[in-house]
């Protein structure tokens, strides 16, 4: 069991122990965003409208497959979108173009699974602004950003906000380092997005589905589920709530052994080594940083979301029609 599931979604002594240093970061949290509000750190705005996908705690809540949904309704309405990204796990700080068949290990495995699946321009950066100015000026096209995880990233102007959520909620309700909260709950954004779990009123609903498997570093080469069935299985995940892999896998009536990972994990060959095995599933986050390995035992789940409608109808009334700054 990891810290977070130890001590981020329950209240144990050692989260109440950290009260007083959450509340130190709340306060930091809580001036910084005074600054920005009254000028004295300044925000960048583009010519086009900017659309951030985070969330409020830290981990994976599904922000990816989101973000990939949404540019697909973008361009379906003849939008031509690009994708921001920090490029976490990457060593790359940029501005930097992703492109496909980049090393993971560079640009981040996340921006890369965007940038093969979208069909967009994918830029990453520590500074999103500078990522934005880049973007912009290497795609003169671009007519809307769709950044990922940039809620806490001020310095980006930003049209419309989305905060996306799972089953796991915001834990116990407190603020790192006692829990999971990088910014207080009560944060107001233009829309929440809820992945799995209860509905609630005011929030919109997500649902993630199998997409199908496919052999790592073979794309166009799918694997029946049948293909799967009988054989000895083992299921790696290195994302931020790899229980919600492992359940989707159980869901789809598969047998296997289950090994979780932390997230944005860089696999290394002998962290797929398992005795009595001939298959390992794992996704497709994890995926691009396993396909060099040149193994063929390896399958990858790709799944896709399925956002309210209603979220895209919001985000496309609201950018509609924006006047250039």
């Amino acid at each position: 069991m990891s810290f977070a599931a130890r001590h981020w979604y329950r209240l144990s002594p050692v989260s109440i122990l950290l009260i007083p240093a959450c509340l130190a970061f709340r306060f930091l949290v809580a001036l910084r965003r005074l600054l920005y509000r009254l000028g004295v750190l300044r925000t960048v705005r583009f010519h086009v409208p900017v659309i951030v996908v985070g969330n409020l705690t830290v981990g994976g809540t599904g922000k990816t497959p989101l973000i990939l949904a949404l540019v697909q309704v973008l361009r379906g309405k003849g939008r031509s979108p690009g994708i921001l990204s920090r490029g976490y796990g990457g060593a790359h700080v940029g501005p930097r173009r992703v492109s496909v068949g980049d090393d993971p290990a560079r640009v981040g495995d996340e921006p890369l699974l965007l940038a093969e699946r979208s069909g967009c321009p994918v830029w990453i950066g520590a500074d999103r602004a500078a990522a934005a100015r880049a973007l912009l000026a290497a795609n003169s096209e671009c007519d809307v950003i769709v950044c990922d995880d940039g809620l806490q990233h001020y310095r980006l102007h930003r049209d419309f906000e989305i905060a996306v959520e799972d089953e796991r909620g915001f834990g116990n309700g407190l603020m790192l380092p006692a829990g999971p909260l990088r910014e207080p709950a009560s944060r107001r954004v233009d829309a929440t997005v809820v992945n799995g779990g209860e509905s609630r009123p005011g929030a919109f609903r997500m649902r993630l589905t199998p997409a199908g498997f496919y052999r790592v570093g073979e794309h166009t080469v799918p694997v029946a589920p049948s293909d799967l069935s009988g054989r000895k299985l083992h299921a790696v995940a290195g994302i931020g709530n790899p229980e919600r892999f492992f359940a989707e896998l159980a869901r789809l009536g598969l047998s296997f052994t289950a090994h979780p990972f932390p997230d944005h994990h860089p696999f290394r060959p002998s962290d797929l080594e398992f005795i009595d095995c001939d298959l390992v599933l794992m996704t497709e986050k994890d995926a691009v940083k396993c396909r060099r390995f040149g193994r063929r035992d390896l399958i990858a789940a790709r799944v896709d979301a399925e956002p309210d409608p209603a979220l895209t109808d919001l985000i496309l009334q609201r950018i509609h029609g924006r006047t250039p700054a």
